[in-house]
């Protein structure tokens, strides 16, 4: 038999044409999903983890491109302030947690703890192990309230992250994805291996388990992520009204002011 990791390694890469063709598809599905969620008053929560240039954004933005921003959220957040070092480590994350007909897509998330603040010694062991201690429960509390939980760790290789970052740094559309801490992950490549085996040992469980998604090659990962989202919802297609567009208004007896009174964007193209 064959060996699996050379076979994708040699797989070609998936056309344009396919692709968009699937994705389609899967985005008419999370439109399906959405209208079901806002109807009855589900919550659902995503995180998104993985390497540096994993393609965690872009995974992200197939998924909200056809959805209602104001039902679909993503939360990315930044450096912890001052004044959120003090508080309870979870307490800055729950805010962000969806109310009843909300999906909430998180770019990063608590799991920060055990992975770059780990390597980089941004928290103490203490802190690392109490939150390994509470995570399990934390989720666990929130998939028994109702709250829909799925983890996703999108997993590349060193060699695909090399030349990504190397597309990045050629790239003036990507360069501002490439910062100092990039670097310095990417010479923790290994320690940060540990750390993700180290999570996944206390933190896969079967209430709430991780699924690693291969993201090597990006279109194949984000049509297998998306329709593994759909597969393990069991949502419904809620009938829509058929709309009807109503007559234009016809003109009444008022005098537009004159095209001259207005400021005009330039026409360059």
């Amino acid at each position: 038999m064959g060996n699996k990791k050379d076979d994708k390694k040699n797989r070609k890469k998936l056309d344009d044409k396919t692709y968009e063709k699937e994705l389609r598809k899967l985005q008419i599905e999370l439109v399906k999903l959405q209208d079901w969620v806002k109807q009855e008053g589900k919550k659902i929560v995503v995180l998104f983890e993985g390497r540096d240039a994993a393609g965690k954004g872009g995974m992200i933005k197939r998924i909200t491109e056809p959805l209602n921003h104001r039902i679909c959220h993503v939360v990315a957040l930044g450096v912890p302030t001052e004044k959120e070092k003090t508080q309870w480590y979870l307490q800055r994350y729950v805010p962000h947690l969806p109310a009843a007909g909300e999906i909430v897509l998180f770019d990063r998330s608590w799991y920060n703890r055990a992975g770059v603040e780990r390597v980089m010694g941004f928290c103490t062991e203490d802190q690392y192990d109490e939150f390994l201690r509470i995570c399990p429960g934390f989720e666990e509390t929130l998939l028994r309230s109702g709250l829909i939980l799925f983890k996703y760790w999108l997993d590349i290789s060193e060699q695909e992250q090399e030349e990504r970052f190397k597309e990045r740094l050629d790239n003036p559309m990507k360069q501002w994805k490439i910062s100092p801490m990039d670097m310095t992950a990417r010479s923790k490549w290994y320690d940060y291996e540990k750390a993700k085996d180290d999570m996944f040992k206390y933190t896969d469980t079967k209430i709430s388990p991780w699924y690693v998604v291969d993201a090597n090659d990006k279109k194949r990962a984000r049509l297998n992520c998306i329709s593994h989202l759909l597969d393990h919802i069991p949502y419904e297609e809620v009938p829509r009204e058929k709309i009807k567009l109503p007559p234009l208004q016809k003109p009444k007896k008022y005098k537009r002011p004159r095209v001259l009174d207005k400021t005009f964007v330039p026409e360059k193209y």
